[in-house]
């Protein structure tokens, strides 16, 4: 049968959640406090978590908790705490890689969907029919995994489990995301969520009989990034993902804005539902797309391990930095007198062209008209970070429509 898959898009606060559910997500992943692999996360509170919960339910928007540590003994007794806390607040689904935190939401909210995280290294299709018959109804697949396997793997096991798979963002080199570099080098451990991303780092080599002497291992006036790979991005390949039984699309990036998160579920959102429409007009609106993709920070692009082993195009040698087209500057909230509440990102100033970005798909210009502070008092500039402004931007604008400006 033809799977309509789901757009999953994450979110690293209560106001990205909101973000992602206005701007065309299906489901939104979050962490909580504890047990999920971002530490470095702003990440959820309860109440936070509640809060996003009922706005995405009302919205049809599903929500999943990430509880995808691989544990130690010293954390199973607050796992256990943990999952009693969650079970009065009613996400949709559990994240877990590790099969005693698997047996401890079991035991406590069996209600709540369990899914098996790609931490678990999810490569084959026994793997997946032995998470379903321990009650798993989805494992996300290791991102080491071409098309051709995931359709083999949709092809063996029950129609009922469903597949779930990384389509867009950072891809990690470790099996999986299993790595100890981080441990190994700054004792931060990536698998308990304190990840430093040292596959970022400049690294040179040394010969052991000439310490000091410093050799690049690729020409670059700033070294070299061995590890260092392109960002995932396989909007081009919508079509062989559904074909393939993928049931979720899954966006990386717990720690993003929610410029990124706007962008990124926007565009997935209307050439998933373009693709539905007519495979003609998701062909025909793929220059839209890929423009509209490339507004948002990234690493240049690849399709990772979909079409085969990646080989070196698929690194990035020569640096460590993003592509940054637009920078992000507030969420329109509530209106007063014709002025919108902006909690500000980023200095922008009266007379200054930026951008309203809307979930239809469309991106207005508008010419800043006056910024006044809360107490009503005029200023020239929005200088300062998270202060609270009201901005008249000439138009009518809608709560939770985005304000960017083009690099």
């Amino acid at each position: 049968m033809a799977r309509h898959p789901e757009l999953l898009i994450p979110a690293s606060s209560l106001e990205v959640l909101k973000t992602a559910v206005i701007f065309g997500a299906d489901a939104v992943y979050i962490g909580g406090e504890a047990f999920g692999l971002r530490a470095k996360a702003k990440n959820f509170t309860l109440d936070d978590m509640r809060e996003g919960i009922a706005f995405a339910h009302e919205h049809g928007v599903k929500v999943y908790v990430t509880a995808n540590i691989l544990a130690h003994n010293y954390d199973l007794a607050g796992v256990r705490e943990y999952f009693k806390e969650l079970k009065e607040i009613k996400p949709d689904g559990l994240i877990i890689a590790d099969p005693a935190i698997f047996e401890i939401a079991g035991e406590i909210c069996p209600e709540i969907d369990r899914h098996i995280s790609t931490q678990a290294n999810n490569t084959n299709y026994g793997t997946f029919n032995f998470w379903y018959k321990q009650g798993a109804t989805r494992v996300v697949t290791a991102r080491e995994l071409s098309l051709e396997e995931i359709k083999e793997i949709r092809a063996n096991i029950p129609e009922d489990m469903e597949i779930e798979t990384f389509v867009h963002g950072a891809m990690c080199i470790s099996y999986s995301g299993r790595c100890l570099l981080s441990n190994y080098m700054v004792g931060r451990d990536a698998n308990q969520g304190a990840c430093t991303h040292p596959c970022r780092w400049k690294y040179s080599i040394v010969e052991e009989t000439r310490p000091g002497e410093v050799m690049p291992v690729f020409e670059n006036e700033r070294g070299t990034y061995i590890f260092n790979s392109k960002d995932l991005c396989m909007i081009e390949h919508i079509p062989e993902l559904i074909d393939a039984g993928v049931d979720s699309l899954k966006i990386e990036g717990r720690m993003k804005t929610a410029l990124y998160v706007a962008t990124v579920a926007r565009t997935y959102r209307k050439a998933i539902d373009d693709y539905k429409k007519d495979p003609e007009l998701y062909k025909k609106n793929m220059p839209w797309y890929l423009d509209q993709i490339s507004n948002c920070t990234y690493r240049q692009f690849t399709t990772g391990f979909f079409f085969g082993k990646p080989n070196e195009e698929s690194q990035i040698y020569d640096n460590n930095t993003y592509v940054k087209e637009y920078t992000y500057l507030g969420i329109i909230g509530e209106e007063k007198d014709g002025t919108y509440r902006i909690e500000q990102r980023n200095k922008f100033s009266v007379g200054e062209t930026i951008e309203v970005m809307k979930p239809n798909g469309d991106n207005v210009e508008v010419v800043v008209k006056r910024i006044l502070t809360e107490d009503g008092a005029e200023q020239e500039s929005a200088p300062h970070p998270k202060q609270v402004l009201y901005v008249d931007l000439g138009i009518q604008v809608d709560q939770y429509d985005i304000l960017r400006r083009a690099e």
